[in-house]
């Protein structure tokens, strides 16, 4: 079975300039998701999609492979579906090669590793999902914010639930989204058909974002032996 996995990472960045190779607990963050995506014992080849050229060398020299994607593919408003378009059919175009799964990540969740991306392809095996996602679960009360008049999303305030019976709900954390070629060709979407997720901890969860998501994630880095979460 070839299994492909799509890092893309951009050069620019509004909150944090060239962030996805920015020191993350003494090396580029970039290093994380590569790492990973090498180490995992199903990926079988590993793609960095970028507008970079500082980007691109450094991915060559970590051992992924690089498609330079087009200026029009990466602007910070482009949504991620056209980039995954553009990596698969270059790969068709130029090497004959049609992955049968895609592994997305997204290259500010350092905190996701191998073994998270091999178990969540597991899952989607196992089950014959058509997708598979990661999330975290939440017993959070969600809430509308509307100028008239806020509504709750998930509970009814009259009848408040203790958080042992709320229902088990999930919030995609972004680290990783596995998909079947078929199911992304039919709908044009990362998540589709039938529907996996993949529960991993709130705290490894975290994305890097700001500088203060930076301050947080280099301290559990710093700290990881005390999380024993494998999730």
């Amino acid at each position: 079975m070839k299994i492909l996995s799509i890092i893309p990472v951009r050069g620019g960045s509004k909150g944090i300039p060239m962030k996805n190779i920015i020191k993350l607990n003494g090396k580029p963050l970039l290093d994380y998701t590569v790492h990973a995506s090498l180490q995992s014992k199903k990926i079988s080849k590993t793609i960095v999609s970028t507008d970079n050229q500082k980007i691109s060398n450094h991915a060559l020299k970590l051992g992924a492979e690089v498609i330079h994607r087009p200026k029009k593919l990466s602007g910070d408003k482009i949504a991620i579906e056209p980039v995954i378009i553009h990596v698969l059919e270059t790969l068709r175009k130029k090497e004959n090669f049609i992955p049968d799964l895609i592994v997305l990540l997204q290259n500010t969740s350092p905190l996701r590793n191998s073994i998270h991306i091999d178990e969540s392809i597991q899952l989607l095996l196992k089950n014959n999902y058509d997708s598979v996602f990661s999330g975290f679960k939440s017993h959070y009360f969600l809430w509308q914010k509307n100028s008239n008049n806020s509504k709750p999303i998930n509970y009814s305030p009259k009848k408040r639930p203790n958080r042992q019976e709320m229902n088990d709900q999930y919030i995609e954390n972004g680290a990783l989204f596995v998909f079947t070629y078929q199911s992304f060709f039919k709908n044009m979407c990362r998540i589709s058909g039938k529907i996996g997720i993949y529960e991993m901890s709130e705290k490894l969860s975290y994305q890097i974002d700001s500088k203060s998501d930076l301050i947080l994630i280099e301290g559990i880095l710093k700290n990881r032996r005390k999380f024993n979460d494998k999730k």
